[in-house]
């Protein structure tokens, strides 16, 4: 299938899942802390981006297509930042709100263009305002070609087999970026996106390609999945489907970042599969995207003309 821009933007992807807001400080590093052997950086630039499922929005969106964003986030500083660097890209944002919740805050020290220290603020959100987040959830769904769930484990996703159920029902593809080592609650979806470590978290080691695909149909079985995508970095991803398997190459590049790659891929094929591709179309195009964006830094996106040029 071909695919334009007019296409794309016809597309309408619901993301949901947890958000969080990315801070970079850069600076200068010249010399070694007398306190510690740690280097002393003096912070020259601040820098705030959106990252976690609002990074997949993002990216939805800077291919073109439109993008809603469902999450929940607290009543603080960083959430109405983050709201506002998101609502700035165009995405349709629907944030649950806890008073009681810390958002969640990445902040990466960088020096000379490394990073030399991460730091996570953050907490769990209560089940009320997840059970609402579910009821908008229900709202939002008819009007959407294409359900994203992005799971980074920080409790936004309590209630993802009910949406996940309600999503099929209604005939919506639904992609998952998958995290921990229980998937059972992703049943029934139509795909999910582990990378190695990740899968191997689940279904165990392999030693061949062999033990591989039985594992990855098994899974696919298992979980009543259409099929699972393994990204696995520089051998590129795998599709296993109910056709077998669809194995597209990484693209030689030089890699500055792997930060958000998993969100460009799958947010690619949400994007390209609401505007009417079937998976193993939407494949080559989501491997072309992660390859991309792996030599930006940070969190990144890609656009259509640097995808499609």
């Amino acid at each position: 299938m071909d695919i334009n821009k007019a296409k794309l933007s016809a597309s309408r992807v619901l993301v949901v899942g947890d958000v969080m807001l990315d801070r970079y400080w850069y600076g200068a590093v010249d010399r070694i802390s007398p306190e510690a052997p740690v280097p002393v950086v003096r912070v020259t630039r601040e820098e705030e981006r959106c990252g976690g499922a609002a990074n997949v929005a993002f990216n939805a969106a800077s291919l073109g297509a439109q993008a809603s964003l469902l999450t929940v986030v607290g009543d603080d500083e960083a959430s109405h930042k983050l709201e506002r660097i998101v609502a700035r890209t165009g995405i349709r944002t629907h944030f649950g709100r806890d008073a009681d919740l810390q958002t969640t805050v990445k902040l990466r020290v960088i020096g000379r263009q490394q990073q030399l220290i991460r730091l996570d603020f953050e907490n769990t959100p209560k089940t009320e305002v997840l059970a609402t987040q579910t009821e908008t959830f229900a709202q939002l769904l008819p009007s959407h070609e294409a359900v994203l769930f992005s799971d980074y484990c920080k409790g936004g996703l309590a209630h993802v087999s009910d949406m996940i159920a309600r999503a099929r029902a209604a005939g919506k593809p639904v992609l998952i970026d998958p995290k921990g080592a229980d998937y059972s609650r992703y049943r029934g979806a139509s795909v999910i996106t582990p990378n190695r470590a990740e899968l191997q978290q689940v279904v165990g080691h392999w030693n061949s390609e062999t033990e591989l695909r039985a594992k990855a149909h098994q899974l696919r079985a298992d979980l009543q999945l259409d099929a699972v995508l393994l990204t696995r970095s520089e051998e590129g991803m795998t599709l296993f489907d109910a056709d077998g398997e669809l194995h597209v190459s990484a693209q030689a590049r030089e890699v500055f970042d792997v930060t958000g790659a998993g969100d460009t891929v799958i947010a690619t094929m949400a994007a390209l599969v609401g505007a009417g591709m079937t998976l193993r179309e939407a494949v080559p195009h989501a491997n072309r995207a992660g390859g991309i964006v792996v030599g930006k830094f940070g969190t990144a996106a890609v656009s259509f003309e640097e995808l499609f040029a």
